[in-house]
């Protein structure tokens, strides 16, 4: 089955990508989901793996790094409200060194900017070189996802 093919699950899910001599999504493919969430980048023995963007269906997004199917490495993650978090995931949850936006543009006071554990600010510092580095991530995924 290696090679590149579409298949439909019987969730409804759809798979359009590349596939590994084991039968698992693995390359670049477009995962269709049945409640028109969305995922597009890179697959690794059949979970998101790599650089890709996964787009919610209440129009939350991720764009960046993935490792073994959760967001992890760099990169930026969109609420449907506009907040936005800029920076490092760890096993699917905001993890490192990270800067948190609100929708009207401001950053809270104090500032919700520095060492994120499991989604809340531990210690509060200045993160521009992982903020850089998530936005890059962020570029690189939307880049791939065109192809």
């Amino acid at each position: 089955m290696a090679g590149r093919h579409k298949f439909t699950y019987d969730d409804g899910d759809e798979y359009d990508g590349e596939w590994n001599a084991d039968g698992q999504r693995h390359g670049f493919g477009r995962l269709n989901f049945s409640d028109k969430s969305s995922y597009v980048g890179h697959f690794k023995d059949g979970l998101c793996h790599g650089f890709g963007v996964l787009s919610f269906a209440d129009g939350s997004k991720y764009e960046g790094e993935f490792a073994e199917g959760k967001f992890n490495g760099y990169g930026i993650f969109r609420r449907a409200d506009g907040t936005k978090y800029e920076g490092q995931f760890q096993g699917g949850k905001a993890h490192g060194c990270g800067l948190l936006t609100f929708s009207d543009g401001t950053c809270g006071r104090p500032r919700n900017e520095g060492y994120f554990e499991a989604n809340r600010v531990t210690e509060r510092r200045s993160c521009r070189d992982a903020v850089r580095k998530a936005q890059g991530a962020a570029q690189t995924a939307r880049t791939q996802s065109q192809i």
